[in-house]
């Protein structure tokens, strides 16, 4: 009993170490060839780099492929972190780049967006999902008449809270392009959403 005790004492500390470690940590360990650090990186972010491509490529069978391309990539290529921008970001730049790069040289059709929301991301909190559930129809219907570079901004700073800095360094523009697509898209949106009978947008 004592052993069963202590083993799963051990397996608790061990889970608790690796929810403490930061991504940049984990990239370091990765980039020495550690796998455990690999999975542990990849646990914690392959749903929202899942999502982000998904909304991209609007193909599940093409997002699912890529995702996979991205932490290879991420494998591969941990050493060339230089930590000038978040984990996060860096993986949502590289997951862009794929992304963009497999519409081109591939036609695609159209998905049901609920399969993007309906995707269970362990960081969302009961109040956030059911907040978002009870909006999303209406909040996907405004967004999808969003031009494709007013929809990239508002899916990166509503959907992943990146800052402007992080989005310029995502899509590779200056970041007072960003404020004013920004400005523009939310402008846009809030009159779309208060048409539909939403009269603000949450910040």
């Amino acid at each position: 009993m004592q052993n069963v005790v202590a083993i799963n004492a051990a397996a608790r500390d061990s889970i608790v170490a690796a929810q403490a470690t930061s991504d940049e940590m984990l990239l370091a360990s990765i980039a020495d060839g550690n796998r455990t650090a690999m999975h542990i990186l990849y646990s914690r972010h392959n749903v929202r780099v899942y999502r982000f491509i998904l909304r991209i490529v609007r193909d599940t069978t093409m997002a699912e492929d890529l995702v996979s391309q991205v932490f290879l990539d991420v494998w591969r290529t941990a050493r060339q972190f230089e930590g000038r921008s978040q984990v996060s970001t860096w993986l949502l730049s590289i997951a862009r780049f794929k992304a963009l790069t497999s519409l081109r040289q591939r036609r695609f059709e159209d998905i049901d967006q609920d399969e993007v929301l309906e995707i269970a991301d362990q960081a969302d909190t009961p109040e956030s999902s059911l907040e978002r559930a009870s909006t999303s129809e209406i909040l996907r219907a405004c967004v999808a008449k969003l031009s494709p570079a007013h929809r990239e901004i508002i899916n990166l700073v509503y959907y992943h809270e990146k800052s402007v800095e992080e989005v310029g360094a995502i899509i590779g523009i200056p970041q007072s392009t960003v404020k004013t697509r920004m400005f523009y898209a939310r402008k846009q949106l809030a009159e779309l959403l208060r048409c539909a009978g939403i009269d603000t947008l949450a910040a």
